[in-house]
């Protein structure tokens, strides 16, 4: 899952990052109303976490703005501002869901999927391949009936793979589901996250290969 941060307080946001990435979440992170505005359209997200008060403005005109571009992508407003009148101001304005601060990660956790399994994410909460199945909500992989444990970056290139089975993925792209905009990626991570995941694959009888396409990126076939 990749979500964008809307943010001003620093040591929030880096918390944040921590906790969700926990989570098997790669988070984005910005400050400005501007700077989100573009990185919406440079980037798919699944959800966007928005705050009120930021440098630039109130958060809450965001929302109309991504709508004006025709996404749908769940918002989830996280604010100091939450008076009953304030909760519903924003969400009469668009807002999926509207949480106030402080407030504890499991429950943000709980909001998130519970905005995501609404229409139309419905369709994306498991995926299959082989004998694998992916739950990305709850960062579980099974094949047949067995757990397979992988480590979060594995298991965010796995699902990416998996989301795409049968067609080849670009490198980029599988980097954008792991890595957030401001990590500096080495040249041969992506690569190892690879190696491994043939490995854990195999020996659990997945059913599923990772092929290279040579300067492109990676392709899953079924077996």
């Amino acid at each position: 899952m990749r979500i964008l941060l809307i943010e001003d307080e620093k040591e929030l946001a880096e918390a944040l990052t921590v906790a969700l990435g926990k989570h098997g979440i790669v988070t984005d992170h910005t400050v400005h109303l501007a700077d989100a505005v573009e990185l919406t359209r440079q980037n798919p997200y699944d959800a966007i976490l928005l705050d009120r008060r930021l440098p630039d403005g109130e958060g809450l005109r965001f929302i109309p703005e991504l709508r004006r571009t025709g996404k749908d992508t769940p918002i989830i407003v996280l604010t100091a501002l939450n008076a009953p009148k304030e909760r519903v101001e924003g969400l009469d304005l668009g807002a999926d869901d509207y949480l106030g601060k402080p407030f504890l990660v499991e429950e943000l956790m709980a909001r998130l999927r519970a905005v995501l399994r609404r229409p139309p994410n419905l369709s994306e909460l498991k995926i299959t391949a082989g004998r694998m199945v992916i739950d990305p909500l709850h960062l579980s992989v099974t094949v047949g009936d067995t757990p397979l444990d992988l480590p979060r970056r594995e298991l965010l290139v796995l699902t990416a793979l998996a989301r795409r089975k049968e067609k080849t993925v670009l490198r980029a792209t599988l980097e954008v589901a792991v890595y957030n905009y401001e990590e500096e990626i080495q040249s041969n991570a992506l690569d190892a996250h690879i190696s491994r995941l043939r490995k854990r694959l195999s020996d659990a009888g997945a059913q599923v290969s990772i092929h290279n396409i040579r300067g492109v990126g990676y392709l899953m076939k079924e077996e």
